[in-house]
Formats: structure tokens, C-alpha cells, sequence
């Protein structure tokens, strides 16, 4: 446990939330900004593997957590309405829950731990040495900067940290609605309606409805279309289209018809490091990646857990370094994701189904929190 070392930390979303509560529970006197006037999450629902939630059992969170969550009998794949696969995932720790959700208990932890959570506040760089100016123009001396400010992150901008971003054919708009479980039995009594549904269109026109249950009351859908489909693409929804594609989803859809959205483009981001000095990126701002996998956030949170891990091992002479070596040591797993989320981005090949098996399963399965995790069996 250290004592009086101070981290700032940009960004109170999952990433720098979960950053902060890793580093404070460790003893470190840990100051979150968030630029936005309210704390909030945008977004709907969300899935978490066992990456990410065994750095909420070490964040004393699951139990808050898992209170509404689901965990979904089967992952299944549907296309044109007839299943591909039903995939069970025996051994693999999964559950969906509400963005909202997630974000009140992460909040909820990282000030139980002590963090110190300030709305309205933004920064808007930060300097190898650890010193970040905030947009006023203040100045704040730390020994620990973490940007955990997006995709559009202004921390790692202000370092200049080389950058690319491959953007993708397909994007989503997200809702979260009623579940409608009775409407939906109605309209197909055969069909499990608390499984993790993927139902897929690829022909007259590709468009995909992702159906997740994240409680006994709410459910996140993802309406995937192509970026070049402007009707498909469309906020709010065009409820004639996505009803004469989905018909057996009519009762939902109808809710999403109602809301309004944002449509969001795939993208991944790459950038050339992690570290600069006293300072680390982590979630977006170093490694947006494409839905496919649901390990955005996953891998946010398993960066955020070991960053605060190899941050607190090391000196204050020594951090420079000690987070380059952590960089190093993490970053494949993150680099992988990336990779097969892409891939699944560019190929659209989770339409197929089965998909969760072998490689793909990597980081669902990566314990972040286990100190021989990097030990290779002689």
C-alpha cells in the first residue's frame, strides 16, 4: 500500500472509474474529472466476460452488480429468423447488464474507496513530468495521470501520441427498452426469449437486430445497418423497414421507435503507445475497437485493474518505466481483441454463428487479476 502518491484521472466512465477505485483501494489519493456537467453513462446495455468481472470481485462490486444482471441460457444466431447456432459457453463467465447500472455501481466503489469524483471539470492535457491543465487553465502536479477521456481523447492528443483509425462499412444504434417477454412469446412461443439473440439479415439488404436481456424488466438492442445505408441508418428508427425485416420483433421495436438515438459508426484506434512518462491511456482513448467480442469496455477494465497494479509496484523513480513494462505485458491481449473484432467488423462472419470458441474466447477467459498470469509453464 503506498501513501500520499496522487493520481489524476480523466474520464469518469468505466475505464478511469475503474482506474481510480484500483488505485485508491491501494492507497493512493485518486481525484476523478469529468467534463460533462452531470455523471453519466451514455449508451444502453452491455456485456461483461470474465475478465472484466473478476476486477469487479476485486473492486468488492459484483454483488451490487449481479443484483440486476442476467446471464443468458445461450448465445444464438439467427439468420433470416432460422437458428445457426446455439452456443452455451459452459465455463465461460458472462452476464449483460444496463450501462446505467454498471455505471451507478462502479461510481458507488470508487467513492466507498475513497475517490474524489468532480463533475464539470475537464482536462485538457498533461505533460510526461504529471503536471495536467485543466480547461480554466489551473495546473495540478501528480504522480500518476490516467486519460481515460474517449475516443477524442484529450490527454492523449496533448502528447501527441501517433495515432490511426479504421473505420468500418457497418454501424449501430442502440436502445434500451421494456422487455415485452409475454408480447414476444405471443408472437414465437418457441423461441428462448432470455437468450443473447443475434438475429441477422443479409439479403434483400444487410440489417441485424442484436437482442440482449440485461434483467427481468429491460433489454438492450443494437440495430446494426450499413454506414452507406441512410434508411437504415436512420435516427429516429424507420419503424415500417425494421418491422417488415423483424417482424417477430415488432412489440420492441415499436419501444425503440420511440426514443431517440445516435447512430455510431464502427471504428478501431490504434495508437503507437499506451505511456508517456507519468501518464497512461486506457479504454478509448487508447484501444476503441468494434463491438464484435463486447470487450470495449472488458478490456478498459483489465487494463484500468493492471495499470493501478504495476503503477503501485513500482518507486516513484521508477514509474516511467514500470509502466512501459506493464504496457508490454497487457497490451497483446488488447492488441488480439482488436484484431478479431475487426475482423468480424469487416467479414460480418458472426452471421455464420459458433463463433465463441478457441482464440476467440481469449480475453473472456484472461484473469487480469492473477499475479502468475505471465508465467509460462516449463
Amino acid at each position: 500500500m503506498t501513501t500520499g502518491r496522487r493520481a489524476e484521472v480523466s474520464g469518469a466512465g468505466f475505464a478511469g472509474l475503474t482506474a481510480a477505485t484500483a488505485l485508491a483501494k491501494r492507497g493512493w489519493k485518486v481525484r476523478v474529472h469529468e467534463r460533462s456537467p452531470e455523471l453519466r453513462t451514455e449508451g444502453a446495455g452491455i456485456v461483461l466476460w470474465g475478465n472484466s468481472l473478476r476486477v469487479l470481485d476485486k473492486l468488492g462490486a459484483t454483488h451490487d452488480l449481479e443484483s440486476r444482471a442476467m446471464r443468458s441460457p445461450a448465445y444464438e444466431t439467427r439468420m433470416n429468423n432460422s437458428i445457426k447456432s446455439q452456443e452455451e459457453m459452459e465455463g465461460v463467465r458472462w452476464i449483460s447488464v444496463t450501462r446505467p447500472h454498471l455505471f451507478r455501481t462502479l461510481l458507488t466503489a470508487a467513492r466507498e474507496a475513497g475517490v474524489e469524483v468532480i463533475s464539470g471539470s475537464e482536462i485538457a492535457g498533461a505533460t510526461p513530468e504529471g503536471v495536467v491543465t485543466l480547461a480554466d487553465g489551473d495546473t495540478i502536479e501528480a504522480d500518476l495521470v490516467v486519460g481515460a477521456d474517449g475516443v477524442n481523447s484529450a490527454v492523449r492528443d496533448s502528447l501527441d501520441i501517433p495515432l490511426k483509425r479504421e473505420r468500418s462499412r457497418d454501424g449501430i444504434t442502440r436502445f434500451l427498452v421494456p422487455r415485452r417477454k409475454a408480447d414476444l412469446q405471443r408472437l414465437e412461443p418457441d423461441t428462448e426469449w432470455d437468450n443473447y439473440i443475434d438475429f441477422w439479415n443479409l439479403e434483400p439488404r444487410v440489417l441485424r437486430v442484436l437482442y440482449v436481456p440485461c434483467n427481468e424488466d429491460e433489454v438492450y438492442i443494437a440495430l446494426m445497418a450499413p454506414v452507406d445505408d441512410a434508411q437504415g441508418s436512420r435516427v429516429p428508427i424507420d419503424l415500417d423497414l425494421w418491422t417488415a425485416s423483424f417482424p417477430h420483433l415488432a412489440p420492441i421495436l415499436e419501444e425503440a421507435a420511440e426514443l431517440p438515438g445516435r447512430y455510431y459508426g464502427y471504428q478501431t484506434t490504434r495508437v503507437d503507445h499506451w505511456t508517456e512518462g507519468r501518464v497512461a491511456i486506457i479504454g478509448d482513448a487508447a484501444h476503441a475497437m468494434c463491438p464484435a467480442l463486447a470487450q470495449g469496455a472488458g478490456t478498459a477494465m483489465q487494463n484500468a485493474w493492471t495499470l493501478a497494479e504495476a503503477a503501485t509496484a513500482a518507486s516513484d523513480a521508477d514509474l516511467a518505466q514500470a509502466l512501459i513494462d506493464w504496457e508490454r505485458l497487457e497490451r497483446p491481449y488488447t492488441d488480439r481483441a482488436q484484431d478479431r473484432s475487426q475482423y468480424y467488423a469487416d467479414t460480418r462472419q458472426m452471421a455464420e454463428g459458433s463463433q465463441f470458441q478457441g482464440d476467440i474466447l481469449e480475453t473472456a477467459l484472461y484473469d487480469p487479476t492473477d499475479p502468475k498470469r505471465h508465467e509460462v509453464a516449463v
